[in-house]
């Protein structure tokens, strides 16, 4: 048995710069892909209650559930405008209804208006878009955007019995 002898002053140990850089590299990117932005604490949306006077009745702030009804004929025209009870001939005598009803300076209406749109079958898309633009909101002349109506379902479209 051959016993080498080695001697420590010829050793010298080195340090790999390149797998220490690659590990922190894959750190960073793995810090980086998990990051989440979180909310800003007391960043919060509450609308307080007024102070209620004793004398004066609850004010109901609420806008009674509305519902939509467009009807077309055959060739996806659309033949009728029905919002609960009232009829429409154009999308415009809507808009002007639901400002009257939602109001356009009160947010408590606008914000628990609902509407569902319940829709025939066969009407072109394009009438149920003008009926979202004439119930959600305007523009005024000075370019603000005025919310009407923001939560709107719509119900699932019914084929017609002919067809």
């Amino acid at each position: 048995m051959k016993i080498r002898m080695h001697r420590h002053d010829d050793d010298k140990i080195e340090l790999q710069m390149t797998p220490m850089i690659d590990i922190v590299f894959q750190l960073l990117i793995f810090f980086v892909m998990t990051f989440k932005i979180v909310v800003q604490e007391g960043d919060f949306n509450i609308k307080m209650p007024l102070a209620a006077q004793s004398s004066a009745p609850p004010i109901d702030d609420t806008v009674p559930p509305m519902k939509l009804r467009l009807t077309a004929n055959a060739a996806g025209d659309l033949t009728g405008i029905r919002l609960n009870d009232r009829g429409f001939t154009n999308f415009e005598e809507l808009h002007q209804h639901i400002i009257g009803i939602v109001g356009s300076d009160q947010p408590s209406f606008r914000e628990s208006a609902e509407i569902e749109i319940d829709s025939d079958y066969q009407l072109r898309y394009e009438y149920v878009v003008a009926a979202i633009t004439s119930v959600s909101g305007y523009r005024t002349p000075e370019d603000d955007v005025v919310k009407l109506i923001e939560r709107i379902r719509f119900s699932p479209p019914k084929k017609a019995a002919g067809s």
